[in-house]
């Protein structure tokens, strides 16, 4: 087993979040909270009612938590080529995998990834939703109270409220989420790195970055649908369960808004994932080169 995708995971995925949370914030309020009338409006009244620093809501626990969950995204990719075809990271370029090894190393790491996430993702996704406002007053009402002081009080109501499946609710939907969209993620960036490169040669900066960028806009296009429907289900602890599960939450969602609110916030998360993703890949390549 190969640890220096793991490392360089972690760090290049910190430097990712970093970049994209702000983003992120706006794209889960719209997926799961009515009254915004598009992404601008959602910006503007998240910055008067709680300033810039409500963009980076829950950002904490993801950071300290992302060197893990991306350390196992990029750890089992690797890993996995590394089984698949006995390339290791150091030859990837002069001896590149074939595209069917690379699918299904991506998959692989896409049902990794959603194992670890969910309820980091949980957490994240529920301290997003909390609007309370930031250093507006000194004295907040009660009744405008953060219902989670932080991650560790979030995931301790949670396990109380919810029980320890509570802390993986939307699971399903994370699984079904990652597990194709890493495949066409890894396999994009792997496409456009060969057809931009000299054959057998490492890429340079630029098409790392261009690969990089092209790969998370694609996959969250194709992942924004499932992104929806797992946001829905995260929140759905603190509405008494009103879904029954995934298809239940797909077919209900559907009905009241229409098919169309499966593509809420994709222009967002088009937008977010090209700047996160090729800085993410840069440092990934980068770290992989001192490593290896």
């Amino acid at each position: 087993m190969s640890s220096a995708e793991f490392v360089a995971g972690w760090l290049a995925g910190a430097a990712g979040l970093a970049l994209g949370h702000p983003f992120d914030t706006v794209k889960v309020r719209i997926q799961t909270q009515a009254g915004y009338r598009n992404i601008l409006d959602c910006m503007v009244r998240t910055y008067r009612h709680e300033t810039f620093r409500g963009f980076f809501k829950g950002m904490s626990f993801p950071l300290l938590s992302v060197a893990v969950v991306n350390s196992v995204t990029f750890g089992a990719y690797g890993n996995a080529l590394l089984y698949l075809c006995n390339t290791p990271c150091r030859d990837r370029h002069s001896d590149p995998p074939s595209y069917a090894h690379v699918f299904m190393a991506g998959s692989f790491s896409g049902l990794m990834q959603a194992v670890i996430l969910a309820p980091v993702d949980l957490i994240k996704v529920r301290l997003q939703n909390q609007n309370h406002p930031y250093g507006r007053s000194r004295v907040v009402p009660e009744e405008a109270q953060p219902r989670y002081r932080g991650p560790m009080h979030c995931s301790a109501v949670i396990f109380r409220e919810e029980g320890f499946a509570g802390l993986f609710r939307g699971g399903w939907a994370l699984v079904l989420r990652d597990t194709p969209t890493m495949a066409v993620y890894f396999l994009v960036y792997t496409g456009l790195c060969r057809g931009m490169t000299t054959e057998r040669q490492e890429p340079g900066p630029v098409t790392v970055l261009l690969a990089g960028g092209c790969a998370g806009t694609v996959s969250w296009a194709l992942a924004t649908p499932m992104d929806v429907v797992k946001a829905r289900l995260q929140m759905d602890g603190l509405k008494q369960t009103e879904y029954r599960g995934v298809l239940d939450c797909v077919v209900t969602s559907a009905r009241k808004e229409g098919l169309r609110v499966f593509l809420k916030a994709l222009s967002l998360n088009a937008a977010r994932a090209f700047p996160v993703n090729a800085v993410t890949f840069l440092s990934y390549e980068s770290l992989l080169k001192v490593l290896c």
